[in-house]
C-alpha cells in the first residue's frame, strides 16, 4: 500500500479523492479536540483504500476539504467503512449537513460475529492481524502543529490496518448470513436526525425529576438557553452548567437573581452578573409544557415486584446462553431494559420484531409464557422446550341416588 506525505493543498488532496472515487470502499478515521470546546474541532482527517492511504490536514492554510466531503457524503458508490464511527460522522455532519453514506462500522459488525460488546480498535487489531499497536501518540495534542512524524505513522495506521481487517471481517459475515442483521444498525448510525443539535431539544437529554409541565417548561428553556450560551462561547455545555444543576434550578427555581448564588454548581459571581441576569430572564419566561409538548410515558406494564424481577433475572439469563451459543454479543439482540418491560407484560419490543423474534425473541417469549424452561446437558446450561401437558380428562360424574322415600304416615287412632 502507497503512503502518501501529509496531504496540505487543495490541488493533492483534488487528485487523491479522484482516485478513491473508483475504489469498493473507503476506511475512514478522524483526529479532533473537544475537551474545551463546543463544537468539536477537526485535526486531521486519515483515509485509505486497498492501494493507497493518506493523512489531509485540514488546518493547512487555504486548504480546500469540498472533494473529500462530496466522496463522504454524495457518493453512493463507495462504502465508506469506520470503526466506532459516531464521533467522526457528528464531525462529517457540522461541516456538511449530510452523514456519510453507505456507511459500515467494524465495532458494530463485530458483534454479529462474536461476543465482543463494544470491541476497540487496538483490541480489534490484535485479533485480526496480530498487531500490537503503539498508543503512545493517542492523546497527543492533535492541533498543535507542526504534526510529528510518530502522530501520522499512528493516525494513518488507523485506516490502513482497517483496510486490510475490513475484507476478511465482510467475508466472515458473508459465512454467518448475518449481514441484513446490521442493516437497521448501519442506517441509525447514519440518519443525520441522530446528529442534529436542536437547542430547543436538548432538555430531553436532561433527566427529569417528575412530570409537572410547569417544571417540565423552565427545564425546556434553560436546556435552551444554556446550549445557545455554550455555542457562543465555544465552550462544553457543562461549562455553563451541569444537567443536575439545570434540573434542579427547574425543580426549585430561585426567585431573585440573588439566590443564584445558594445554588450548588453555580459561581457566587451568577448573583449580580450579566450571564446571571439571562438565566433569570429566561426562567421568568419559560411557559409550562402543552399536554402535546409533554413526553411520551415510558411503557412500564405490571409492576415487576419480586416474582417480576426473576423473570427479567430469567431472561437475563436466556440472553446470555443464546449469545454463546450463536457467537453474538447480547446487546445486539436485547437491551436489559427491554428484558424488564417484556417481564412485565410489554409487548411492542424490538426483540420481539424481524430477525431478533427469530433468533432471540420467540425463545423469550416462551420463556415468560411458560413453554419454555433451563436444564443442564453434559454440563452445560441449555434451554429446552416443555411439552404441553395432557389435558386432565373430566370426573366422571356418579349416578345420581335415588332419593329414599318417606316411611309411610301411621294411621292416627
Amino acid at each position: 500500500m502507497k503512503i502518501h506525505p501529509l496531504i496540505t493543498t487543495s490541488e493533492a488532496l483534488s487528485e487523491l479523492c479522484a482516485r478513491l472515487a473508483k475504489a469498493d470502499f473507503v476506511c475512514v478515521d478522524t483526529e479532533f479536540m473537544r475537551e474545551n470546546t463546543y463544537w468539536p474541532e477537526l485535526c486531521l482527517i486519515q483515509i485509505a483504500d486497498t492501494n493507497e492511504a493518506a493523512a489531509i490536514d485540514p488546518l493547512a492554510k487555504d486548504i480546500d476539504l469540498s472533494p473529500l466531503l462530496d466522496l463522504l457524503v454524495d457518493n453512493e458508490d463507495v462504502l465508506k467503512v469506520f470503526h466506532a464511527g459516531g464521533q467522526d460522522v457528528e464531525i462529517v455532519y457540522n461541516l456538511t449537513g449530510k452523514t456519510p453514506h453507505p456507511i459500515f462500522d467494524t465495532q458494530i459488525a463485530m458483534m454479529a460475529v462474536s461476543q465482543s460488546e463494544q470491541i476497540g480498535y487496538s483490541n480489534l487489531v490484535e485479533s485480526w492481524l496480530g498487531m500490537t499497536i503503539d498508543k503512545g501518540a493517542r492523546f497527543t495534542d492533535w492541533s498543535r502543529r507542526p504534526l510529528t512524524e510518530r502522530q501520522i505513522d499512528y493516525a494513518i495506521g488507523d485506516v490502513t490496518h482497517l483496510a486490510r481487517i475490513f475484507p476478511k471481517l465482510l467475508q466472515r459475515l458473508i459465512k454467518t448470513g448475518r449481514g441484513e442483521w446490521l442493516d437497521i444498525e448501519m442506517e441509525k448510525l447514519a440518519d443525520p436526525a441522530g446528529y442534529r443539535n436542536d437547542p430547543s431539544e436538548a432538555w430531553q437529554r436532561i433527566k427529569a425529576p417528575g412530570r409537572n409541565p410547569a417544571m417540565l417548561g423552565r427545564l425546556k428553556a434553560l436546556a435552551h438557553w444554556r446550549e445557545l450560551e455554550a455555542q457562543d462561547k465555544n465552550i462544553p455545555r457543562g461549562r455553563i452548567a451541569r444537567d443536575e444543576t439545570v434540573a434542579d434550578i427547574a425543580s426549585h427555581p430561585p426567585k431573585t437573581q440573588a439566590d443564584l448564588a445558594k445554588v450548588r454548581g453555580l459561581s457566587a459571581a451568577w448573583k449580580d452578573n450579566e450571564i446571571g441576569k439571562r438565566l433569570m430572564a429566561t426562567l421568568e419566561a419559560a411557559k409550562p409544557l402543552t399536554e402535546a409538548e409533554m413526553p411520551a410515558r415510558t411503557p412500564r406494564g405490571a409492576p415487576l415486584g419480586k416474582e417480576g424481577a426473576l423473570v427479567a433475572d430469567l431472561l437475563k439469563l436466556l440472553l446470555k446462553i443464546r449469545s454463546r451459543e450463536i457467537d453474538v454479543a447480547s446487546r445486539l439482540l436485547a437491551r436489559s431494559e427491554d428484558l424488564e418491560l417484556l417481564a412485565a407484560g410489554i409487548r411492542e419490543l424490538p426483540l420481539l420484531q424481524g430477525w431478533r423474534f427469530e433468533v432471540f425473541g420467540k425463545d423469550a417469549l416462551d420463556l415468560v409464557e411458560g413453554k419454555m424452561a433451563f436444564a443442564v446437558v453434559n454440563g452445560r446450561l441449555k434451554m429446552t422446550r416443555i411439552e404441553a401437558p395432557a389435558p386432565e380428562p373430566e370426573a366422571q360424574s356418579e349416578p345420581e341416588a335415588e332419593p329414599l322415600s318417606e316411611p309411610a304416615a301411621e294411621d292416627s287412632e
